[in-house]
């Protein structure tokens, strides 16, 4: 099954996640199975609305420009995401189950968690959206605080807000407060789905190398000035960022998935026999580039897989951008 995965495809090669009714179907009935009776309307109504803000067709917005944190990369998430929302409330006792109206809010915060990388027609300083790296996670909170009310979830504000942070590093896990102690789940689940599924990507070390990497320059994560003057660089080019992946990777599933986590990732193991397809799929990434980096054959990175980008947002365009970005830094 795993050898012949397509390159827009989930870890189980079965959902296209690159299109937006294929992953609406897959977790309708995810839902329905798990909460059988319950309306899926709202949840309908967000992928619609998902739909509208990434391709360019919501008034006021640019659509999704950022060639890593692309379409794919949402919606890929969001069926992570109901995957372990099923997985946890089919295993844990009713006590700290999380309800559907709980997990229609999780559902709808997956889908946006990114939308703070997107323009607005009136920004005339920014042209893309990777300028928003460093917090981009305040600004989907926002659009969620203005999303929410709109099918009716004003209540869940707060929530949702909150534990959007989760998927990020702007404020800390431990300063998130919440009340109830399966929002903080939900924030676990959320973060989880958020790592494994571009982890566990079939094409996730050449999105590293040709994609991360320029959204890294233009968000001012690959380099940027110390208080001294001096330029920092934490990435020098693709392949930089690539040596360093398989320590991030480490770090990430030590610090994050294993631990402030607390091993989330296990509710998807009831949905495939005690399987975990995600981690299996990221095992296999690392894997292969061990093999690359003992003899630094990069060519073995030869996929070139498609971009789900707003329409105008070429991958030549935005590595523009980046060199235009690195021409600047070193001037």
């Amino acid at each position: 099954m795993y050898e012949l995965r397509r390159n827009d495809f989930d870890v189980t090669n079965s959902v296209q996640v690159s299109a937006t009714p294929a992953v609406a179907q897959a977790v309708r009935d995810l839902f329905a199975a798990t909460w059988p009776g319950e309306p899926f309307d709202r949840v309908a109504v967000a992928f619609d609305e998902f739909e509208r803000l990434f391709s360019g067709r919501m008034p006021g917005y640019h659509g999704v420009d950022t060639i890593y944190h692309d379409r794919q990369h949402s919606l890929d998430m969001t069926l992570a995401m109901a995957r372990l929302l099923v997985g946890y409330e089919t295993t844990v006792d009713p006590a700290r189950r999380f309800g559907a109206e709980r997990a229609i809010m999780a559902l709808v915060t997956s889908l946006f968690h990114d939308a703070g990388y997107i323009r607005e027609f009136d920004d005339r300083v920014h042209h893309n959206g990777a300028e928003f790296t460093l917090y981009h996670v305040t600004r989907s909170a926002k659009f969620l605080a203005r999303f929410l009310p709109t099918i009716g979830m004003e209540a869940w504000v707060p929530v949702s807000t909150r534990i959007v942070h989760f998927t990020g590093y702007e404020i800390k896990l431990s300063q998130i407060h919440l009340t109830d102690s399966r929002d903080r789940k939900c924030g676990h689940l959320l973060g989880t789905a958020d790592l494994i599924a571009q982890m566990a990507d079939r094409c996730y070390l050449e999105k590293c190398r040709d994609r991360l990497y320029p959204e890294f320059v233009l968000g001012g994560v690959a380099a940027a000035p110390a208080s001294d003057g001096t330029m920092q660089v934490r990435y020098s080019s693709g392949l930089d960022l690539l040596r360093q992946t398989p320590d991030f990777v480490r770090e990430t599933r030590a610090q994050r998935l294993d631990g402030e986590f607390e091993q989330a990732y296990q509710y998807t193991e009831s949905l495939f026999g005690g399987q975990n397809p995600y981690l299996d799929a990221i095992d296999r990434n690392m894997d292969y580039l061990q093999r690359i980096l003992r003899a630094e054959r990069w060519r073995l990175l030869r996929r070139n897989p498609p971009l789900f980008t707003s329409p105008g947002a070429e991958l030549g365009r935005v590595r523009g951008l980046m060199v235009d970005r690195l021409k600047t830094m070193w001037a």
